[in-house]
């Protein structure tokens, strides 16, 4: 007893240094939570986002000219229709047949043509519309003659890498006249030359001094024309180009490599011995309203640009803008002269608009415009009264239009306000602060009777009576009610100093691990932002778009996408914002059922691998990746994953179980006996977007297994259902295993025919690792190895979002310096030098797919949690894959399942101390290293720990 004494208070005093050390070490500055930059954005992925879940916006924080482009989350392309295919259900044994024939191709056809959900507008009659449309623009073609007048034309300079939308022709479709000229080289004439112009979209007519010499169609096509001689005459040519674009990007695009295009050169020769032609050419819009292409599903769109100009003159210095994850507010600051100017950019977490305050440190000195514009066609300019305007756009094609006000309210004695020309004068004011808000008619996915007017009304009548500085404090105070839940700091070297955009390019994980923290922190920043609990649910770019024809249509894609939006939810302490995903999969468990019984003749419900406002769950595109039944399975995932991490019995009865148990009697009817195995498998269906359709995927069977088990773990609890149970159970142990192939890795598919050097994007057969549980150390190691060779064949590159999985893939393997190696590369800069783009971060630290995707921010975020805590296997682990290059960090707010969140430190690699909280009163195991604990807690009660897991 005598040498016990001194070693416990040896240790206590100890760990009670080790904890004071520990907080001095990793205290956490404000601005360690700043992303900030010394110049205005020049790209919309240079400029802040800020976002409340239904009103999102890009600041781009210009002096003279501001320009803040806004969203509203429900305005979207298309209306409420019908989406199954009639009849599908008939083709269904067919294509099964065919499939188990090994008639890949065929089976793949007949889906196309029967079995793919149906389209916006019927194909065969905008066949007849685009071939009388067609025949209209190409009947003209007075344009390309040598001496017609074409001195009013506009010039646009070529290739426009991501088409003419990229340069300013927002929801340009049509016809576009292009002219340019050139002096032929004495010692060409005579000769045969190449014109050598890149990719065109989608189709183009060649003209050289009045006469067609060729065409071109196809979008991946480079333009590579012979002009005869006999069309070339000495001295000045003239080349006259018709583009027909008929839906999404259109004109020169260019080419991804560094091939010459623009050049022309002599028959036998190389481009490189070519005359290189003008890239800025003469344009004329011949006609922009060709029909209606078909849709399978609908587009998010933008909403309205709001411009604010200034007409001060003078020197501008010290220039600073900044979005600060502390308080969800963007600011600018600036120097004209000896006044000083501020703005501050917020998106309100507790109201329904954005404010813009402008300030100034001498009297009088505030004085802007401010106006509208839009990228949508059809709009209307509106004075509401004196102190507010509109906007009124329509969707084209659509059944949604959408009001947006802004009113503006001034402080000083000398401050004035008019309305001219569409826009607010504010002079001589001391501060002015804009209210922004937006509305559309649209209530839900089968009703657009609402009225966006009375909306905006109702919106901005807060801001009347209550005073700029309580508006912004309630903001704060319910944003910071989520975002405080939370702290990471990773290591004590903070590049603060040094601007975000610089900071990204001299990143290493060795002398700026801190960037990793604002990484994972900017993202909790974008769910609350684009999902908060009152919010929609995040699309493939969050709640943040200016495109009319946007990338996949920035929808919801649920083969990957939008569940890794909902990654860090749980983890991360946002819980909340999982809220509007469930909405979103109550909406499709309803459509769904109609796409179930339709296509499959199967109870239950069925989601494929996208679906949009309207709840669209039929297969879309084209049946090689269409067809594919998994997203009812792994949405539900999502709702259980929120019941383990919550203990919350009344949501897994109210909410969870019934679309859970929905979502099991489809499959319960879908799955078929495999003739060559005899198992349970998935057909048809495809490993998504890899290897066309087939009958029993991997990752298919690993989903289904997941879901069966995760309802009868549910039966078990709530005793609905025993039936159901017995049914499930039965067939649980039929479903098609998980298999170790020749190679040592784990098949994909059902035959052993995976190859060593694919490196797809897609890792979708090593679901059953991560995000889900069917593959673990626990359970079968030898499986485990098979899934990490598969990723080692796949290889570290990838999309942004691919990236992402992949880390979370390596912290699943415990390995921590593979996940930072992946996360490196996530942070990189996804702008190369000369132009292209890859996967990393762009200035903004937006993730690039590329394009923009705000999945990978998400995902990259649950990597990093998934490295410091890991709680699937039923016991919490900490610091399961830490990096040999994260020696030192804190956490705390991390949340595991069973209802606990835990605050712990770590030094030289060890884990210091920890502190676990527990909201459910659940029985809690905790493993470190070989150290292992388990006891009982109460529910609101906290307990504390040592580096070994002692109970202090």
């Amino acid at each position: 007893m005598k040498n016990r004494i001194p070693k416990i208070i040896i240790f206590l005093l100890g760990s009670c240094f080790s904890m004071a050390f520990a907080k001095a070490q990793f205290s956490n500055p404000q601005d360690s939570l700043l992303l900030w930059y010394k110049q205005k954005a020049i790209q919309w992925t240079d400029a802040l986002p800020i976002g409340n879940g239904r009103l999102g916006a890009m600041v781009y924080g210009g002096v003279d000219t501001d320009h803040i482009q806004f969203n509203e989350a429900t305005l979207w392309t298309d209306g409420p229709r019908q989406y199954a295919h009639p009849g599908a259900a008939k083709y269904l044994p067919v294509i099964r047949k065919l499939l188990f024939q090994g008639k890949q191709k065929e089976a793949e056809e007949l889906a196309t043509k029967h079995f793919m959900g149906l389209k916006n507008h019927d194909p065969e009659v905008y066949q007849k519309e685009k071939k009388k449309w067609y025949n209209k623009v190409r009947q003209d073609s007075k344009l390309a003659a040598f001496n017609y007048d074409d001195r009013r034309w506009k010039y646009m300079h070529l290739p426009i890498k991501n088409g003419w939308e990229d340069g300013g022709f927002q929801g340009l479709d049509g016809a576009v006249w292009f002219r340019t000229n050139f002096e032929l080289p004495k010692q060409w004439v005579g000769s045969n030359l190449y014109l050598d112009l890149g990719k065109i979209r989608d189709e183009d007519f060649l003209y050289i001094n009045g006469v067609l010499v060729d065409s071109g169609s196809g979008i991946s096509t480079k333009r590579h024309y012979l002009i005869h001689s006999k069309y070339l005459k000495k001295g000045k040519n003239l080349i006259a180009i018709q583009v027909l674009n008929y839906f999404d990007k259109g004109g020169f695009v260019g080419v991804k490599n560094k091939d010459k295009i623009f050049v022309l050169y002599p028959a036998g020769k190389l481009p490189e011995d070519g005359m290189a032609l003008s890239r800025n050419w003469k344009y004329w819009i011949q006609n922009d309203n060709p029909p209606a292409y078909p849709q399978f599903e609908s587009s998010y769109q933008p909403f309205g640009d709001l411009f604010i100009y200034s007409d001060r003159k003078g020197k501008i210095t010290n220039y600073r803008r900044e979005l600060n994850l502390n308080d969800a507010i963007a600011r600018v600051n600036y120097n004209r002269g000896d006044i000083h100017y501020s703005r501050e950019y917020w998106a309100s977490a507790n109201k329904d608009f954005i404010a813009i305050h402008l300030a100034a440190d001498k009297a009088n000195a505030v004085s802007f415009s401010t106006g509208f514009q839009t990228v949508h066609k059809e709009f209307t300019f509106l004075k509401v009264d004196n102190h507010t305007i509109g906007l009124r756009v329509k969707v084209k094609n659509g059944a949604l239009f959408g009001v947006s006000y802004l009113s503006v309210k001034v402080n000083g004695n000398n401050a004035s306000i008019q309305v001219l020309d569409n826009k607010l004068v504010i002079k001589d004011a001391q501060d002015a602060t804009l209210y922004l808000t937006a509305a559309t008619n649209f209530r839900s996915y089968k009703d657009v009777s609402g009225n966006p007017t009375d909306s905006c009304i109702k919106h901005l009548l807060a801001t009347k009576m209550i005073a700029y500085n309580k508006l912004r404090e309630d903001h704060m105070a319910t944003y910071q009610s989520s975002f405080d839940k939370f702290n990471l700091v990773l290591g004590s070297q903070q590049n603060l100093k040094i601007p975000t955009d610089e900071r990204i390019l001299e990143y290493t994980d060795k002398t700026d691990p801190s960037l990793i923290a604002l990484y994972v922190q900017y993202a909790r920043y974008l769910l609350l932002s684009c999902s908060p609990a009152n919010g929609m649910a995040a699309n493939l770019q969050g709640i943040w778009n200016n495109m009319l024809t946007p990338p996949w249509g920035s929808k919801f894609t649920t083969n990957i996408n939008l569940e890794m939006n909902y990654w860090p939810c749980e983890v991360l302490n946002l819980s909340d914002c999982s809220k509007p995903l469930f909405r979103l999969i109550k909406r499709v468990a309803v459509s769904g059922q109609v796409t179930a019984k339709i296509h499959y003749n199967a109870p239950g419900w069925v989601e494929h691998h996208n679906t949009d406002i309207w709840g669209a769950t039929a297969p879309i595109d084209a049946s090689d990746h269409g067809v594919w039944v998994g997203g009812s399975a792994w949405l539900c995932h999502l709702l259980w994953e929120h019941y383990q991490f919550t203990e919350d019995s009344n949501f897994l009865k109210d909410s969870a179980y019934p679309i859970m148990r929905s979502a099991a009697e489809f499959y319960a009817h879908f799955l078929i006996i495999d003739p060559i195995t005899g198992y349970l498998i998935s057909s048809p269906s495809n490993s998504p977007e890899h290897g066309g359709l087939v009958a029993g995927p991997t990752m298919d069977h690993q989903l289904i297994r997941d879901l069966f088990l995760n309802c009868m773990i549910a039966e078990k609890k709530l005793k609905l259902d025993p039936q159901l149970y017995d049914s499930l159970k039965n067939m649980y142990g039929k479903i098609a295993p998980n298999k170790i192939g020749r190679l040592g890795q784990l098949q994909e598919w059902m035959q052993d025919i995976d190859d060593s050097t694919d490196t797809h994007r897609h890792v979708s057969h090593l679901w059953g690792v991560f995000p889900g549980t069917d593959i673990t150390w626990d359970k079968d190691s030898a499986m485990m190895r098979a899934a990490r060779q598969s990723l080692i064949y796949r290889g570290d590159g990838g999309t942004g979002w691919s990236l992402a999985w992949k880390v979370n893939l390596w912290a699943r393997f415990k390995e921590g310096n593979h996940c930072l190696k992946l996360l490196d590369e996530l942070l990189r800069p996804a702008e190369g030098a000369n132009g292209s783009e890859r996967g990393g971060v762009y200035h903004n630290m937006f993730d690039a797919h590329p394009p923009f995707q705000i999945d990978g921010n998400f995902g990259g975020a649950a990597g990093v949690a998934e490295m410091l805590l890991q709680s699937q296997a039923g016991y919490i682990e900490i610091l399961p894959a830490l990096p040999e290059a994260l020696p030192n960090g804190m956490v705390s707010g991390i949340c595991a399942r069973g209802g606990f969140q835990l605050d712990f430190d770590w030094g030289n690699g060890q884990l210091q101390s920890l502190k676990i909280y527990s909201t459910a009163g659940k029985q809690c195991t905790i493993k470190y290293q070989g150290y292992t604990i388990s006891f009982p807690t109460q529910k609101g009660k906290s307990y504390k720990l040592n580096n070994q897991l002692k109970l202090l």
